[in-house]
């Protein structure tokens, strides 16, 4: 199909180019203690897909077949491409469809993909197929995902037109990887289109699985039992030159009479529209013209796989007498290899490569007595025949549908174990979303959502409460500190708000505590049903920060009442606790309550019992180039040197507060690109261990706010304006200043996605996520105002009036 030269679209020339590549120094070594990467869970293919009569129809089709077959059905999807207003009765794998020439339908797909959460998008790339100039209107679709992509290309042009050289181009650029059929293709994208070696994959085109049968044991489906048949098959057109074997075929028959040639196939849908069926017209006169009409076989529909098998099965030489030599790829002739024919072609380039090492005869273009003459010598010769057939078999054994689907899954696997080790910046357009050093409008709505009659809601399914997951003691506590924290703005209906709710929250963990064991209860169903005796020792811990919040900051003495008398029976308990993060989270509390009521001597010994095997474990375990509490940075990092530091400063202990800021500066340090400066948390998908390699990801919010939290602690004590600078840069992460440039917070809901994946945003808002966001916002409005007005602590609050309230400067 031509391509006509065209003006293309505003925008469509811009080179997608800006990629800000992420990398650690070049001397670090593989991780060692980060897990593989797990294989992809939704995969979603573009491509034509059967009933649509095309090669690309039926490729897509058996290449999700066999994906399906090797890695599980519900791994996969389907777009296809309509170019017909009706469109086709796809299968039930096909969930959504594009009209070729309607721009809209490929932002409207790409839309569909994002919200259905697939994590790698597989495209199937034939100019012809796609809208706009040299099919340009794919790009927009490309443009828009947030999930990698890999592209198989089926044509890879050597002389392409400027629309085409720039359509590829920038594909090319999109792409994760490039999947090639040909090493051709591979020499044509490194030297025409400059990409680079190593982003391409070579796969080969797959086959089915048939077995190495005697032609004669399908010749009777065709009634050509007995005779000696040769096969060509595939949509007819006229660059199939098959007008040369049928005036070969006199030559043929003058040495061997029991000859018939199959021609199989229905004449391309787009030749049909446009010529109808001229071409067919043509052959068969051309047959009956030089008398050969009775051995001409015309099977004049589209030939499906099963019936592909039994067509190709029958044939004992099968030709492909293409005019052209610039095909990389021929599927026809592919499939002919894996069953282990003879095979005779001309030399268009995918032919001169599977037909390599004698797998098959090349003759000139256009030359139909080259044709007479090679078949005539093979027909004449069944061993040479049958050794060239043997070749064939043996050679297409690695290119059946379960090994090229292996190669697929091979590549996917590659994309995201690249996108966990060196994140990519798909979306420049996002480069100008982001404002940093400036704090966003405080918006409750997504807050609100999440919270009902018995509290706040663990999870969210996009923005929508997800009722199934229930709640947690974690979250109500981070809501309850949230609402303190809210109430000391002290200016419009806020204070009121925070009041109300924080009785809510207050009351949650008043109902978590169980008094039997005296711990506090974690998880609570959505039909209000605990799901354990007792929680973990961290949400004990939050429990803990979230009351002695309440008792040093709150001004409603009814708050304050109930928060004592839980606070006071619910202490005891973490001192038998062993894990770090909860003596931390216990000692922010502990803290913020001693503050308030200094004179309390339980209080004072628990926080001392807690702070000093915070500094015995960070002392114990710390070296020269691991300064740190444990062997392994993990979640809720920044709440251990905070503990330290806000102890260490109320208890004028400089051992304390000293080894606080050395290890809140080795992670400061240790969560900072190597070569952009911004902040990368330590990833959830393996942590680091001492002696191992940082995970990359998932990136979470929780790290986020507790650098915050904790670099302002630092900045407080020490007026050093580098712990400023930190707490702005981690707070950026949330604003898009990350490893993807996008933000997390989602300005239109008021709520924070739920963390950076190696590819994309996860789009999930759930309320650990959302109230790390929150508090963040809320701690870094307490900073004064400097000379510097990006750098002052200003927050516009979203109210009817939008008001702009400077936050309490009090210490958070």
């Amino acid at each position: 199909m031509s391509l006509p030269n065209a003006t293309l679209p505003k925008g469509m020339l811009e080179v997608v180019s800006v990629r800000r590549l992420v990398r650690e120094e070049a001397s670090t070594a593989r991780p060692r203690s980060q897990p593989k990467p797990s294989l992809p869970s939704r995969i979603a293919v573009i491509g034509n897909f059967l009933p649509r009569q095309c090669g690309i129809a039926t490729f897509t089709t058996d290449l999700c077949s066999a994906i399906s077959a090797e890695y599980g059905t519900a791994r996969l999807l389907a777009l296809p491409v309509n170019d017909t207003e009706q469109g086709y009765d796809y299968p039930a794998r096909v969930r959504w469809s594009l009209a070729q020439d309607d721009l809209r339908s490929y932002q409207e797909a790409a839309e569909f993909l994002n919200f259905n959460n697939i994590d790698m998008v597989c495209l199937q790339h034939e100019y012809g197929i796609f809208g706009g100039p040299a099919g340009s209107y794919i790009l927009q679709l490309l443009r828009g995902l947030k999930m990698p992509v890999v592209t198989t290309l089926h044509t890879v042009l050597r002389e392409p037109n400027p629309d085409q050289l720039m359509v590829m181009e920038q594909i090319a650029e999109i792409s994760d990887r490039l999947i090639v059929m040909s090493q051709l293709s591979s020499q044509f994208l490194q030297e025409i289109f400059k990409v680079p070696g190593g982003k391409i994959d070579m796969v080969p085109h797959g086959v089915p699985d048939l077995p190495f049968l005697d032609p004669n044991f399908y010749k009777d489906r065709f009634d050509v039992e007995g005779k000696a048949v040769l096969l060509t098959f595939g949509l007819l057109s006229p660059n199939k030159g098959i007008e040369n074997v049928i005036q070969a075929l006199p030559q043929i028959l003058s040495k061997h009479k029991n000859v018939a040639y199959i021609v199989a196939g229905a004449t391309h849908p787009h030749v049909l529209r446009r010529a109808g069926e001229q071409y067919r017209h043509f052959l068969q006169t051309l047959a009956k013209e030089v008398g050969v009409e009775s051995n001409v076989i015309f099977h004049n529909r589209f030939v499906n796989p099963d019936e592909m098998v039994e067509f190709i099965g029958a044939a004992d030489i099968y030709i492909t007498p293409y005019r052209h030599e610039a095909q990389v790829v021929s599927g026809t002739l592919a499939y002919a290899l894996g069953a282990g024919k003879a095979i005779i072609s001309t030399p268009y380039w995918h032919a001169i490569e599977l037909l390599d090492d004698r797998r098959g005869a090349l003759v000139p273009f256009q030359d139909p007595d080259a044709i007479a003459r090679k078949t005539v010598e093979l027909l004449d010769t069944p061993a040479i025949r049958h050794a060239m057939r043997k070749r064939a078999y043996l050679f297409a054994r690695e290119m059946v549908w379960k090994r090229v689907a292996q190669g697929y899954m091979e590549s996917f696997v590659h994309v995201r174990s690249d996108r966990m080790e060196t994140p990519q910046v798909r979306f420049p357009a996002c480069l100008a979303q982001k404002t940093l050093n400036q704090l966003p409008e405080l918006s409750l709505k997504h807050f609100n959502r999440l919270t009902d009659d018995t509290g706040m809601l663990q999870h969210a399914i996009f923005t929508i409460p997800n009722y199934a997951e229930g709640y947690t003691t974690d979250d109500n506590a981070r809501a309850l500190v949230f609402m303190i924290l809210l109430e000391q703005l002290g200016k419009g209906e806020y204070p009121e708000l925070a009041r109300d709710r924080s009785f809510r929250y207050l009351a949650f963990l008043q109902h978590a505590f169980n008094p039997e064991n005296g711990r506090f209860r974690n998880f609570l169903a959505y039909d209000r049903r605990w799901n354990e005796a007792e929680g973990s020792e961290d949400s004990h811990g939050r429990a803990l920060w979230g009351l002695g919040t309440v008792l040093g900051r709150s001004k409603d003495e009814g708050l304050r009442c109930a928060a004592g008398r839980l606070f006071e029976i619910s202490l005891p308990a973490v001192v038998e606790f062993k894990s770090p993060r909860a003596w931390a989270y216990a000692l922010l509390g502990i803290q913020e309550y001693l503050d308030s009521y200094a004179g309390d001597r339980d209080a004072q010994k628990i926080r001392s019992v807690l702070s000093k095997r915070l500094l015995e474990m960070y002392e114990s375990i710390r070296t020269s180039d691991w300064k740190w509490f444990e062997n392994i940075l993990a979640y809720g990092n920044a709440r251990l040197p905070q503990a330290m530091l806000l102890v260490g400063s109320a208890c004028s202990d400089d051992r304390m507060v000293s080894a606080g800021l050395e290890a809140l500066d080795w992670l400061t340090e240790t969560q900072r690109c190597a070569t952009n400066g911004y902040f990368v948390p330590i990833g959830s998908q393996g942590f680091y261990r001492q002696d191992g390699e940082k995970a990359r990801f998932d990136q979470q919010p929780l790290e986020a706010a507790g650098a915050v939290s904790a670099c302002l602690q630092a900045w407080r004590i020490t007026g050093n304006s580098r712990w400023r600078s930190a707490a702005w840069s981690a707070f950026n992460w949330f604003i898009g200043d990350n490893d993807l440039q996008v933000p997390l917070y989602d300005s239109a809901t008021g709520g924070c996605r739920d963390g950076l994946h190696p590819d994309r945003a996860n789009e999930n808002q759930g309320a650990e996520s959302t109230l790390s966001f929150l508090m963040a916002l809320l701690e870094m409005s307490s900073l004064p105002e400097s000379d510097d007005p990006a750098t002052s602590g200003e927050l516009f609050v979203a109210s009817s009036n939008q008001t702009l309230i400077t936050a309490a400067k009090r210490t958070i």
